[in-house]
């Protein structure tokens, strides 16, 4: 986990859903993540990792290894990765096989975020799963074992990787973080040494009550030898503060809709501002950061203060993938490139 960090702002990353945008294809979805990847590497971005969601109409990442397989061929030095795989939806030998071919195909350059949550409603994982007792969450520590272990990192005398292996000649193993959004995942990764990505883009609190249960309860391993903290964030900026408002009006809309358990898809912002919810999404309490890059860089400056975060992920909704690539390019030359200048410098 070791990066170059240029002048006093942390690196940057990019955690993108694929989103299926009104009236477009999970084809179309899937290019617009390749242009981002490609984009977010040309910028300087550290990291792009990818999610694991199944049965949403309108996200198209699925199955994080295949996407991940894709973009990491497609570019050539920023890091791909998985935000998250969602463990209990499979066995750690079949995830341990994926990640250890793709980390041999482009070593040095694939990440490993695995999650506990299922990334889809109870019935599309009970048929993931093939039985709904199978892969239970209460077997999570041990499937973490499991994959350490297989992918070279065994923290027991004995155990599965002494009867399987995940590659015949396992040389590098992919960076493993665990991601959370409780304090349960952060006492684990504490405890395994492993770095820790928090959801705070979730919206749902304790970020900073996980983060410091993570650093508290951090033993050194082979593999870190002191916390590493990646913390994300909703974040939208544009050329002013009123442009990225409005830009931000459809993803505000879609994440309304998630919470009241209802489907509202990501349309075009001149239909966002004019939908008879908008005003209920607005008045939804919120951590995204939208508006113009130096009101955007300020409130991620304070972010990373309040958090002591090693690095921050951001996500972007909005409609068009053009609108999604300028805001990177916007945050970029706001919080990298100076930063880059000064180390040249």
């Amino acid at each position: 986990m070791n990066h170059q960090v240029p002048h006093n702002h942390v690196p940057l990353s990019v955690l993108d859903l694929a989103v299926v945008n009104s009236g477009e294809t999970s084809n179309q979805a899937l290019a617009n993540t390749t242009h981002l990847a490609q984009r977010a590497e040309a910028l300087g971005y550290t990291r792009f990792w990818v999610a694991e969601h199944h049965n949403a109409p309108f996200l198209a990442s699925t199955t994080p290894p295949v996407l991940i397989a894709h973009l990491a061929a497609m570019t050539s030095t920023i890091r791909i990765g998985s935000g998250g795989v969602m463990l209990p939806n499979h066995p750690p030998l079949v995830v341990a096989e994926q990640f250890a071919m793709l980390e041999a195909l482009h070593p040095g350059r694939i990440d490993l975020g695995i999650g506990r949550a299922p990334g889809t409603d109870p019935a599309t994982a009970a048929a993931l799963r093939r039985t709904p007792a199978a892969l239970a969450v209460e077997d999570f520590p041990q499937h973490i074992i499991d994959l350490l272990g297989l992918l070279g990192d065994p923290r027991t005398d004995t155990g599965m990787w002494d009867r399987f292996a995940a590659t015949p000649a396992l040389t590098t193993m992919p960076t493993l973080v665990l991601l959370g959004s409780s304090d349960y995942s952060a006492q684990l990764a504490g405890r395994l040494g492993l770095p820790f990505a928090f959801a705070n883009h979730f919206d749902t609190g304790g970020t900073l009550m996980a983060l410091e249960i993570y650093r508290s309860h951090f033993q050194p391993s082979d593999v870190l030898d002191k916390p590493y903290t990646i913390v994300t964030a909703n974040v939208l900026t544009a050329d002013s503060e009123d442009e990225a408002v409005f830009l931000a009006a459809p993803g505000q809309l879609m994440i309304y809709g998630i919470r009241s358990g209802r489907f509202i898809p990501l349309m075009p912002p001149l239909e966002a501002v004019k939908h008879p919810e908008l005003a209920a999404a607005k008045r939804v309490p919120s951590n995204r950061i939208i508006g113009a890059p130096d009101s955007v860089v300020a409130q991620l400056e304070d972010l990373v203060r309040k958090t002591e975060a090693d690095e921050i992920m951001v996500s972007s909704f909005t409609y068009s993938i053009e609108q999604r690539t300028h805001s990177l390019e916007l945050l970029a030359q706001a919080w990298l490139q100076p930063a880059q200048q000064v180390t040249q410098a």
